[in-house]
């Protein structure tokens, strides 16, 4: 007589009571596998170009810079005549936004006023210098937006906040 088959129900069985076991209750640990939102490459693409035209239309020839919730580029626009600098200085203000989930003017002035966040200066890839904006949908960061070459990192803040408020009712 074959004993294989019996054999094999037998271990299905014991792996399965011991998956039940191991999770508590035989189903997938709800961790297992997550469901994020994020943004799509015309949404970063219209906040970036929304961003320069914002600055543009103020005198500012500034580079924007999109990324996404892990802080990787999606979208880059770059005025005529914006400085090279302004490229390097977008996108690690819109990492430093998406990462802090905050906006970077508020974070440099808290690491000014307050010496335990002064070490966020060491943080690799850190900018803290205003111009980086979280990019919510609703109460959730699905990216953000980094703006730099306007004469001051509020002027860049302002730019960014221009365009998400132009493009709110892409992000309910």
């Amino acid at each position: 007589m074959n004993k294989t088959p019996a054999l094999l129900t037998v271990l299905a069985l014991a792996l399965t009571a011991a998956t039940a076991h191991a999770n508590g209750n035989g189903n997938a640990p709800a961790q297992a596998v997550r469901t994020e939102r994020n943004m799509s490459l015309a949404l970063a693409t219209q906040l970036a170009q929304a961003s320069v035209a914002n600055c543009a239309a103020h005198g500012y020839a500034v580079t924007a810079t999109v990324v996404d919730r892990a802080g990787s580029v999606r979208a880059v626009a770059r005025a005529d005549n914006a400085g090279p600098h302004t490229l390097d200085a977008s996108a690690a203000k819109a990492y430093t936004s998406a990462s802090a989930r905050n906006n970077t003017l508020a974070m440099m002035e808290a690491a000014q006023k307050n010496p335990a966040a002064a070490n966020l200066v060491h943080i690799p890839g850190f900018l803290l210098l205003g111009g980086g904006v979280p990019v919510r949908a609703g109460q959730e960061v699905i990216g953000a937006i980094g703006v730099g070459g306007a004469p001051g990192g509020n002027l860049d803040e302002q730019c960014a906040t221009a365009a998400l408020d132009q493009h709110k009712w892409q992000l309910q």
